[in-house]
């Protein structure tokens, strides 16, 4: 597929985007550093479909809350979610760390990444409860862990080929092949391997998916946090109504998610120039940066046309 060329961007500007997105991927407890160790090569490769994807923040955030919708749906998911985790109480924090994570599984030394995947599944084996309707749950079960593994998955390659550029199913089905080696050391084994098993999971899936109060508690969240800088924070609403729109029509009809929730026609296109140009805004100090310097490739090798 081809590549786009970055865009050249005034230093103030540069400087200001660069340190905003620094911020949501900031964490108090992990410090980072995606250039290092020097030739430690990540658990996906640098020419993978993952990496051209991952480097898009727009389309990241976009196919993040995508995916956190269709985990909603599903209730020991949600309770999980819901009652183990700090996402009411502080989301931008909550939401720091899940980006943080999503990024060193992609970008980071593959010793980074086992050690902090290693973390998380200690802290799944802690969780544990019961469902408002009585079934008892644990993060740490192989189908849930399938469950958010795959809808991750969905949410940024679906955000990415609806608002930069469609993927093909060649295309896809790397992609997905690609997660393999991270999903099985987060647990999740029967994590789909192409796009017609994703879609074959989403299918047997569909039955224990409901609707709750909680899904629009968390889009209401997602739209009014402090996420994004003050001047972008329009935009943010913005992005929260793109990631409905992509999320399967027939999972929107079930949890209730009407035309008030999505995009309306004008803004599809605003929402598709934004990432298109994101897609070309090459940030210095971005995880997809870093990592090519790390594996001392050109810092905008992921930005050149003809890339990937």
């Amino acid at each position: 597929m081809p590549g786009t060329a970055r865009v050249m961007l005034p230093l103030a500007l540069s400087r200001r985007l660069d340190t905003a997105a620094s911020a949501l991927l900031r964490s108090e407890s992990h410090a980072i550093d995606f250039a290092q160790p020097a030739g430690e090569p990540a658990l996906v490769a640098a020419d993978s479909v993952s990496w051209r994807i991952f480097k898009n923040p727009i389309t990241m955030f976009i196919g993040g809350v995508a995916a956190v919708i269709l985990e909603l749906a599903e209730p020991s998911v949600r309770s999980g979610v819901w009652e183990h985790s700090g996402f009411r109480g502080d989301p931008v924090r909550r939401l720091r760390r899940t980006g943080l994570a999503a990024m060193v599984t992609v970008y980071g030394a593959r010793s980074v990444a086992q050690t902090m995947i290693a973390g998380v599944r200690r802290m799944h084996a802690r969780v544990h409860g019961e469902t408002a309707s009585g079934v008892r749950y644990r993060a740490a079960d192989a189908d849930l862990l399938t469950w958010v593994q795959a809808t991750a998955s969905f949410g940024f390659a679906e955000a990415w080929s609806r608002y930069v550029q469609p993927l093909s199913k060649d295309e896809l089905d790397r992609y997905y092949a690609e997660g393999d080696a991270a999903a099985r050391l987060y647990g999740a084994v029967d994590a789909p391997m192409s796009d017609a098993e994703r879609a074959a999971l989403f299918d047997a899936m569909h039955g224990r998916l409901e609707a709750s109060p909680i899904l629009f508690e968390f889009l209401e969240i997602m739209g009014r946090a402090p996420i994004f800088p003050a001047p972008f924070r329009p935009a943010q609403r913005l992005l929260v109504r793109a990631a409905v729109d992509i999320t399967p029509r027939r999972v929107r009809d079930l949890l209730g998610l009407d035309r008030d929730q999505g995009l309306v026609p004008w803004q599809a296109p605003l929402v598709r120039r934004a990432a298109q140009f994101s897609e070309r805004m090459m940030l210095a100090s971005s995880p997809a940066v870093q990592s090519c310097l790390r594996l001392g490739l050109p810092a905008d090798f992921l930005y050149r046309r003809g890339a990937a």
